[in-house]
């Protein structure tokens, strides 16, 4: 269940993707490839998601693709079936936890409050997605988990920029971010794949 760590280990910035087409998931991973970001966070928002999730764990081996958005055991034994290799979730509940870790479906659960953060730690947890960053405290609010909490390390997401993610990367215990900007809605409608690579490159070197 902790294996989610090792996502970190790839670079300093997880991409959040919503995908409206199939046919755009292809492209889309292979842009951010390019650019050297390998974890790809493709969102269950759309209709779509779990057949772009199994179209780029086919065509792109190399790719570390999972499902963000994981509300349930049954989301999370379609993710699996689909070719995702780790699951995110918006918040936590046992049952999510429990189901994944019946499939072997590394979870990296989302948390908010210190009380998330220990129902996540008894059930083996320690690296959880902070969500909303922004709107749940941002750098305070992590600084202040680091108190109680100093064997605990999170992702950060929601609201971050490219501006705003080396701060938060800067916190001893942050390991990586997650980040709607480098899939801009616009850049995806119009197949601008060049765009995704740049953005991709300056996300991957935040902390080189």
């Amino acid at each position: 269940m902790t294996d989610t760590l090792r996502l970190a280990s790839h670079g300093p910035v997880i991409p959040v993707i919503v995908l409206q087409r199939v046919q755009d998931a292809v492209p889309l991973a292979e842009a951010l490839l390019a650019g050297g970001v390998k974890v790809l966070e493709v969102t269950m928002r759309t209709p779509v998601a779990l057949q772009c999730i199994e179209a780029i764990a086919k065509a792109l081996p190399e790719a570390e693709v999972g499902a963000g958005t994981i509300r349930s055991a049954a989301d999370a034994q379609a993710a699996l079936d689909a070719g995702s290799r780790f699951a995110v979730s918006p918040g936590y509940t046992a049952e999510v936890g429990a189901a994944c870790r019946r499939i072997g479906l590394p979870l990296l659960p989302g948390v908010a409050t210190a009380s998330e953060v220990m129902a996540a730690q008894a059930d083996g947890l320690s690296f959880l997605k902070f969500f909303p960053a922004m709107q749940a405290g941002g750098i305070p609010m992590l600084k202040a988990l680091g108190g109680p909490f100093p064997d605990v390390v999170f992702c950060p997401t929601g609201g971050i920029s490219l501006e705003t993610a080396p701060q938060f990367l800067a916190l001893p215990n942050v390991k990586v971010c997650g980040g709607s900007w480098l899939t801009p809605t616009d850049a995806v409608a119009a197949g601008d794949w060049a765009r995704i690579t740049r953005l991709a490159r300056e996300a991957q070197a935040l902390r080189a």
